[in-house]
């Protein structure tokens, strides 16, 4: 970290030097900062300061991530966020805003919608997010016609509310379409052709090569003919589920399945056997398709590295010993790692299995005997994905269900969360009015089908006329990072944990990522420093941090390209949101007034559930939630904070569900496991915390030992906690820090209070540093 001075005036030659540039280098910067904020300084023009630093490009990509720091944390020195909310970084422009898809959007409408109230898209934007939230049947009706989105029978309405069972609102009622046709169709105003890219991708191991390219033509070819191999296997209606890397392969089987009338089953390639096994019977899957292995170079490789580390540090511990043995014997000379997910499949169910091979034609691997090799598969269609296929899709109504994804809730046990055919509706048009893809984007975001952004970075590609860009492979290399300077992609969407980790490796340095417009960013809080050196890597791009929820197909507060935008922070309710903060005592907070509570929304939400598959709607989503202008607001569980400037930080969940690397899960299922990871242990309590500046949370678990285990260190059960969680919950969830107590606080009732623990983990200062 730099040292930061008291203001971005009291910058020296010897400070910039002390930052990583060479003397000459450094009085030429200086120079040119001096020239862009002014010789003299001025009290309260900390944003403009920042803003001429921005505009002059005086800092590079290449620049040392070091002299960033100094300059922007000198800047805001003096910055009171308590009385100015959170700093800016990004400032839109008022020609810019008009070249928008919201700005264009609002410029045409706006003056008709909102009458002389409407000014521009800057200053009218929170009025017409407004404006959204109060009448969506026009707002609704106006950005169906944005999306490629064709009706076989149009909607009666955008909106009905009559039935009082379904608090979401029944949304289009009466249309009849199949939304997987409308991914993979040409169309006319968003000029996406069958010549046009659908997909680009590249090989992880294969950095050097050309990318790989499938036009739309090509794209619908494949998904019709994996269609007809399904009709051959399955009825209408089936779930069959998709357990792999989010491939070229899995998006056209996903495709597929629904343009079948089938639905998706989503299961993240991380999980265990028990993990699959419980999904596949929740959702009463008949079949699944999944890959023999996930092969992953260099990031592993680095890996290796760490746990042989561990192994000199803890050269005692056995459990660390037996970890690295296991992966030193999936090391191979090459060094690739297999992964294998077949084999955990075969374990999870006895469903039919449609295997793909990971390289080549061959699977490689001895099949269960009614198992099926993909090259198989493909041969029981009528055509082949070289050849035309005409396949007539399944076309069914609005509500009908397309996929089922998973939430874990607070009680452990997953929920099943159906979407249909309206929620990637949602999805597009999310993404179309605040990450503000248009067609010819190129999208990257690694993710995957098992999760929520697999699904919306489809649809949110397909339905806008962009093209996705899937890199097959880990995203921790500086492969990855090539892949996105070669394809030239123009919206790149990460992760925090994923940002930490390009940063501290510096695997990304060296490389050209000049065509990205915007980057977008959700799935766990993300860190101001880590964002400031991810906005770094092209002249200070906008980060449009997303928040939302599977049961939402969206995010319900978003960065806008209309607005402001500060690091780790979100700057409005999504397009047609309503929400308000409530303290206590359950009473609304008055709209704008700076405050912390829990989020409640409002129930009428475009996209969102109105059932589970095991688990009662209205139980988890609306009992016990206050009412609001008479309507029950919908529980959603954040905690969040309202700044002043109208800047929106979360702070946690209301109840004990954590998020770790992204993936919601509850303290008591990691508790469950670690109960029996040692015979010492009588209990444990898992939290999680983050540092000071936000961030991503990390897992603390606390354990309170038998008798006579009083010497049990904590690096044993760190290990042995660990390993318990890769294999019983989920591999990619890492155990930040053991502490053993001798006691737990608990209520009168004998409730465990972890939020007294999390707090009690706070204020001893725990840092990223640290764990």
């Amino acid at each position: 970290m730099a040292t930061v001075k008291g203001s971005v005036w009291e910058i020296g030659v010897e400070d910039i030097v002390a930052a990583g540039l060479p003397p000459e280098e450094a009085q030429r910067f200086h120079s040119r900062l001096r020239g862009a904020v002014g010789k003299e300084p001025r009290v309260g023009a900390e944003s403009e300061a920042w803003r001429a630093v921005v505009d002059n490009g005086l800092l590079r990509p290449d620049h040392p991530h070091p002299l960033h720091q100094l300059v922007y944390y000198s800047v805001y020195s003096t910055w009171d966020r308590a009385l100015r909310g959170p700093p800016p970084y990004w400032f839109p422009s008022l020609s810019q805003s008009k070249y928008t898809n919201l700005g264009k959007l609002m410029e045409h409408h706006g003056p008709k919608i909102l009458g002389s109230s409407y000014h521009d898209p800057l200053t009218s934007f929170a009025l017409f997010q407004k404006f959204s939230v109060l009448h969506p049947e026009v707002f609704w009706s106006i950005m169906i016609k944005e999306l490629s989105v064709v009706f076989q029978s149009a909607p009666t309405s955008m909106l009905d509310t009559s039935d009082n069972s379904n608090a979401s609102g029944t949304w289009f009622p009466g249309a009849v379409l199949n939304i997987a046709e409308c991914c993979i169709q040409p169309v006319d105003f968003q000029k996406k052709t069958d010549e046009s890219a659908a997909i680009l991708w590249r090989n992880e191991g294969f950095d050097d090569f050309p990318i790989n390219y499938l036009s739309l033509k090509d794209l619908r070819n494949q998904v019709m003919s994996v269609a007809s191999a399904l009709e051959k296997i399955f009825m209408k209606g089936d779930a069959i589920a998709i357990d792999m890397p989010m491939t070229c392969t899995a998006v056209i089987i996903y495709l597929a399945i629904i343009l079948a009338g089938c639905i998706v089953v989503s299961i993240a390639d991380s999980f265990t056997s028990n993990e699959i096994a419980k999904r596949m019977e929740v959702a009463k899957a008949r079949g699944i398709f999944t890959q023999v292995f996930v092969t992953r170079f260099s990031a592993m490789r680095e890996n290796i590295a760490i746990i042989e580390n561990e192994v000199k540090i803890l050269h005692n511990d056995i459990c660390i010993l037996t970890s690295f043995f296991e992966e030193k014997e999936r090391f191979h000379f090459t060094g690739e790692i297999h992964e294998f997910i077949q084999s955990r499949v075969a374990k999870g169910t006895s469903c039919i299995a449609i295997v793909v091979p990971a390289l080549g034609d061959d699977v490689g691997v001895q099949l269960r005997d009614h198992d099926m090799p993909w090259k198989d598969f493909l041969l029981s269609a009528a055509s082949f994905p070289s050849i035309q296929c005409d396949y007539l899709p399944v076309y069914q109504s609005g509500d009908r269900v397309t996929n089922i994804l998973f939430s874990s809730g607070t009680t452990g046990e997953p929920k099943a969360i159906p979407w249909t055919q309206i929620s990637p509706i949602r999805c597009a048009a999310d993404s179309w009015a605040h990450i503000d893809i248009r067609p010819g984007d190129i999208c990257c975001w690694p993710t995957n089908l098992g999760w929520v952004m697999g699904p919306i970075l489809l649809y949110s590609c397909f339905l806008n006329g962009a093209t996705m860009a899937l890199y097959h492979g880990s995203p921790l290399g500086h492969g990855f990072g090539k892949f996105v300077q070669d394809a030239s992609v123009t919206m790149l969407g990460t992760v925090p944990s994923l940002v930490k980790y390009w940063k501290s490796s510096k695997c990304m340095e060296g490389l050209d990522w000049s065509k990205i417009r915007v980057f977008a960013s959700t799935g766990e809080a993300s860190d101001i420093d880590d964002d400031l050196w991810l906005s770094s890597r092209n002249f200070y791009k906008p980060i449009i941090e997303c928040c939302g929820g599977t049961e939402l197909a969206s995010s319900y507060i978003q960065g806008s390209l209309l607005q402001p935008q500060a690091f780790a922070a979100f700057s409005s309710p999504s397009i047609s949101t309503g929400l308000v903060i409530i303290d206590e005592r359950g009473i609304p907070y008055p709209d704008d007034q700076p405050c912390v509570g829990e989020v409640g929304l409002f129930p009428v939400y475009m996209g969102a559930t109105n059932r589970l598959l095991n688990a009662d709607h209205k139980k988890v989503y609306f009992d016990g939630m206050p009412t609001y202008k008479m309507s029950t607001l919908r529980r959603h569980g954040d905690i969040i904070q309202r700044t002043v400037g109208n800047y929106y930080i979360v702070l946690g969940r209301a109840d004990d569900t954590m998020n770790l690397g992204g993936i919601k899960t509850s303290s008591v299922e990691i508790e469950r496991i670690c109960n029996k990871a040692d015979e010492n242990v009588m209990e444990t309590a898992a939290v999680s915390v983050r540092s000071r500046t936000g961030g991503p949370e990390q897992l603390v678990v606390l354990a309170v030992l038998k008798n006579g285990s009083a010497n049990c260190h904590p690096d044993f059960l760190k290990a042995k906690f660990q390993k318990a969680i890769q294999n019983h919950l989920n591999p990619l969830f890492k155990v930040s820090f053991v502490k053993v107590v001798p006691e737990f606080p608990r209520t009168p009732s004998n409730k465990l209070l972890r939020r007294v623990l999390r707090d009690q983990l706070q204020q001893e200062h725990f840092t990223f540093s640290k764990l």
